[in-house]
């Protein structure tokens, strides 16, 4: 019941938001015909009010139609439905083209006070003109013609004629123009802010470029540099020495060094400001080259166990690199912080999930790690949150340390983030692979 609740309050949520923006999008359009409607009750009493009292060029006094109504009753009703209720329609249908053609409401306003001393129209117009429209000519030669039509329906007394003047005229100008005016203001700052943020997006991008130019020079000269020493070094090394366990040292480190090189140069290739060169695209390491990193550690002297369970799948290649990229740390972050300690790899196959596990027990030689930035971990978190995994990292308690990665394959899998990379994760105490078993 609970779960049916929540979805009907989900749907009406999401149908309000479709309907409040439905809406939005046509207010305009609604706020032209709720003004046509609205003013139409307001312009049918001033146009009785204008005819009772002659203000208009066609207005005749009610008295004077009494006496005819008895003799010509139909013919009054449509006259009057023709000289009356039709001009008033039409002059709230311009109302609908106040935004795009405000001149024939202007028009309409200009006729409906001169015949009939309706100001309801020319007044909407005079408003409607200046708010969507800057053409201040234009605003001022519309407003000189509702002076002189104002002028000549209340010519009577100079107090009616300037009363009138400043409701149906000067109220509705200057409305129009603040709202005008306010809103060019907003559309000019909103143009400026998008400005402001197109700018500072290109500068952005400007910095980054320029911090990765920067990052690669300085990889390129210190790294790269170093590491070229390293394997010359290592290859003269190899060719001088006489003992065959020096020359397989000395091979290995060779080798390695110019495999860095040749990730390093591809990492520089993709860092490097865009100048027509193609960075390598050499294949990323998946789960079947495991063994191969697994051999060059051995070689290094380190002891290094596999286990694998399971029925492997077909898992994506993304999810391969990261299991891949999660035991090539483990076992470098064992290498510099236990040194001498037995490592073990596990991978466990599961029918939606890949477990990577890399534990290690306590360093049984004297540690001296080299410079550390700390970032490992992070990074590792970082990637394994990409696919929709999750990581934890923690001390064992036989004084080691444990890593343990759970990736999904299945596509039913959602992401669930990134764990703390200190602590262990919650009830492990029926897993085989929890730290100590």
């Amino acid at each position: 019941m609970k779960a049916w609740l929540s979805e009907r309050a989900n749907h009406l949520m999401a149908l309000a938001r479709y309907n409040g923006r439905w809406w939005w999008q046509r207010r305009s359009r609604m706020a032209d015909w709720s003004l046509a409607l609205s003013t139409l009750p307001l312009s049918g009493l001033a146009m009785l009010v204008g005819i009772s009292g002659g203000l208009g060029r066609l207005s005749v006094p009610l008295g004077a139609l009494f006496p005819a109504l008895s003799e010509w009753v139909a013919w009054i009703l449509v006259l009057g439905v023709l000289c009356f209720v039709v001009p008033g329609v039409l002059a709230s249908v311009t109302m609908l083209w106040r935004r795009s053609r405000p001149q024939w409401l202007l028009l309409a306003g200009l006729l409906m006070l001169l015949l009939y001393g309706n100001p309801v129209p020319l007044m909407v117009g005079l408003y409607s003109y200046p708010a969507f429209f800057d053409d201040r000519k234009v605003l001022a030669g519309w407003f000189a013609l509702g002076c002189l039509v104002h002028a000549s329906v209340f010519n009577s007394m100079m107090s009616q004629f300037l009363m009138t003047g400043i409701v149906a005229l000067v109220l509705p100008t200057v409305a129009g123009l603040w709202i005008g005016t306010r809103r060019q203001l907003i559309d000019r700052l909103k143009e400026r802010a998008e400005r402001l943020e197109r700018e500072q997006h290109m500068m952005a991008e400007q910095a980054i470029t320029a911090e990765r130019t920067r990052i690669a020079r300085e990889m390129h000269d210190v790294v790269a540099h170093r590491v070229s020493l390293m394997v010359l070094h290592a290859g003269g090394l190899e060719v001088s020495a006489t003992d065959d366990r020096t020359i397989e040292a000395a091979g290995l480190i060779r080798t390695t060094g110019r495999e860095a090189l040749t990730e390093l140069r591809g990492i520089l290739g993709v860092l490097r400001e865009g100048s027509g060169d193609v960075a390598p695209t050499a294949p990323q390491p998946v789960l079947d080259d495991l063994d191969r990193l697994l051999f060059e550690w051995r070689g290094a002297g380190m002891r290094v166990s596999r286990q694998e369970s399971g029925q492997r799948l077909r898992a994506p290649v993304q999810v391969q690199r990261t299991a891949f990229r999660v035991v090539q740390e483990a076992l470098t972050n064992a290498a510099k912080h236990a040194t001498g300690a037995v490592v073990r790899v596990r991978l466990r196959h599961a029918p939606r999930v890949l477990e990577v596990e890399v534990a290690n027990g306590p360093a049984s030689a004297p540690l001296h790690p080299p410079p550390s930035g700390g970032y490992g971990l992070i990074g590792l978190g970082e990637r394994v949150a990409l696919v929709g995994g999750r990581i934890s990292a923690g001390p064992c308690p036989d004084g080691g340390w444990r890593v343990r990665a759970i990736l999904p394959v299945g596509e039913e899998t959602e992401p669930t983030g990134v764990e703390s990379y200190n602590t262990e994760e919650e009830g492990t105490e029926g897993d085989p692979y929890a730290p100590g078993r």
